[in-house]
């Protein structure tokens, strides 16, 4: 079975963003991605300039990892990234499921994988125009009907007006989904202190806008992970 690329293994910790937010969580996070967000906080990631820090692990060393981090209680399990899908993790969560342990994944819905029915949260995030990329309505209709049955969340990060008015056209066109509004992170060093009242402003920005449209449809959540541990790997 080709290894699984992985950067970091983490946890357990706090999810920090998303439909799971609070909850306490074992991290995988994958090597590689097929974009190039303009404001990617996560470029070990993604950049193949950071191949030679990811791990090479089969799906038995992936899991012997999260099991003993996890001391064998059976937790959320989140995969991220990079982009995950671009990797074959349907032996990994069949593993776990098999033990009682649930499995989150985030991706931004480019590469649809037949195994995003087996887990237990499948989290859809677009990206606006601020990030540089364009979505591609084909593939991300293909990742829904690849999740069948599985529990779909939309997750739109937003940094500006344009960010914004594209959110509220890409959400209605999946009115069914629930959806998580996010302020985008402009700072992505991770050796820069993130300052909680930028992240608070940049969350009452977004209230604002929502509230004068009477748009009520979304949850509007912040990174928590950035207010505690600023833009810090493996927490």
């Amino acid at each position: 079975m080709k290894p699984l690329r992985i950067a970091e293994i983490f946890g357990p910790t706090i999810q920090g963003e998303g439909a799971l937010i609070g909850q306490p969580t074992v991290f995988v996070r994958a090597g590689g991605c097929d974009y190039r967000c303009s404001w990617c906080d996560s470029m070990h990631a993604v950049d193949s300039a950071f191949r030679d820090t990811w791990a090479a692990m089969q799906t038995a060393e992936v899991w012997a990892q999260v099991r003993a981090l996890s001391g064998g209680r059976p937790l959320t399990v989140s995969i991220s990234g990079g982009n995950p899908a671009i990797q074959d993790f349907g032996p990994l969560i069949a593993t776990g499921r098999a033990e009682g342990y649930g499995f989150a994944l985030e991706t931004q819905g480019s590469v649809a994988r037949d195994w995003f029915a087996d887990l237990t949260l499948l989290v859809l995030s677009p990206k606006p125009p601020s990030s540089g990329e364009t979505p591609d309505p084909a593939a991300f209709e293909a990742c829904l009907a690849a999740a069948q049955g599985t529990r779909t969340v939309l997750k739109i990060v937003v940094f500006d007006d344009a960010d914004y008015a594209w959110a509220r056209n890409w959400a209605g066109r999946y009115p069914d989904l629930d959806l998580v509004l996010q302020p985008g992170n402009p700072e992505v060093d991770p050796d820069v202190p993130v300052a909680a009242q930028d992240v608070a402003d940049r969350l009452l920005w977004l209230v604002d806008k929502v509230m004068a449209d009477g748009w009520f449809r979304p949850r509007l959540l912040p990174q928590l992970h950035v207010l505690l541990w600023g833009n810090r790997r493996g927490v």
